[in-house]
């Protein structure tokens, strides 16, 4: 049974899955994040590599803050909301998102199990990216092809005349985004933009598959990573501490400026190594019988 709801009342999210081919002929797979508000049918779309909840609550905030914060969202049973269902049908949420979720103040509902069908808005979104824009489209790496993403989204997929409204879902977002919250800005959610790591022992980070320069008087610990847009930057606490280009390839190293600045490159003093110790063997003083035999009659004459 078809279903409608009112104006910044609901956003339906899911994941979808889509094949590309490398240079080298090989083939590969990305991610695609769908956000689609329910009664506008305004559709937000990214793709990425990995699929976690990291990932997922980074992909809300970029939708968020593009389109506003409606009462809740709805999704299917997927890992990176709900862990598990037992027998009476009890949620095992994920506590992470969860929280991410009463932070920025909106309701995360499930469908009920195998019935995907009641999230068709965005389903019907997934299928129109796969059809409209998938097909052809040549990129250089993600903010390439994102880039691309964020400019179908404005001039096909939002000002289409939408085949069950009749309307384009940029006109009737005029109305609903009266009835959105505001998003909070990115400053008040950077905890959930940034990734933990830890600056080894040679003074570099490992991210995405590359390695990123830190001042090397934070070698051993914990910084975060964040990425904007082509930079990728390096924070410790509420101190940007490095900004770099994003690597071009993986295993690439990348430098901060004056990351070895002050270091004292002078070799310090070799550790004393501990040593054995060898002596000549013990020689056993040899003296004649009748020395002996003498000292033995002393002892018997006293």
């Amino acid at each position: 049974m078809r279903f409608e709801t009112e104006p910044g009342e609901q956003a339906q999210v899911d994941w979808g899955s889509v094949k590309y081919t490398s240079e080298d002929g090989k083939n590969h797979r990305l991610w695609m994040f769908v956000m689609v508000l329910g009664w506008s049918r305004m559709e937000y779309v990214e793709f990425l590599k990995k699929a976690d909840v990291a990932t997922f609550i980074r992909c809300h905030l970029n939708a968020f803050a593009e389109l506003g914060i409606p009462e809740h969202c709805l999704y299917d049973n997927a890992k990176t909301v709900v862990l598990h269902r037992d027998a009476n049908g009890v949620k095992q949420w994920n506590e992470q998102f969860v929280e991410f979720a009463l932070r920025m103040g909106f309701d995360p509902w499930l469908c009920r199990p195998y019935r995907a069908q009641t999230k068709g808005k965005v389903e019907s979104g997934i299928k129109y990216v796969k059809r409209n824009f998938w097909p052809g489209v040549v990129f250089t790496d993600l903010s390439d092809l994102n880039q691309q993403a964020r400019n179908w989204c404005a001039s096909v997929a939002n000002v289409r005349v939408h085949g069950t409204t009749q309307e384009r879902p940029v006109d009737r977002f005029e109305v609903e985004k009266r009835h959105l919250r505001s998003f909070p800005g990115w400053d008040r959610v950077a905890v959930y933009t940034r990734e933990q790591r830890k600056v080894g022992r040679d003074g570099f980070v490992r991210w995405a598959g590359s390695y990123y320069g830190a001042p090397w008087q934070y070698a051993g610990q914990t910084v975060q990573v964040e990425s904007v847009n082509s930079w990728v930057e390096i924070w410790h606490g509420d101190t940007r501490v490095a900004v770099h280009p994003k690597a071009l390839k993986r295993a690439q190293f990348l430098n901060a400026p004056g990351q070895w600045e002050g270091l004292n490159r002078q070799s310090s003093k070799p550790r004393q190594e501990l040593a054995a110790r060898q002596i000549l063997d013990v020689e056993v003083q040899r003296r004649p019988l009748s020395v002996y035999e003498r000292a033995t009659k002393e002892v018997a004459g006293s």
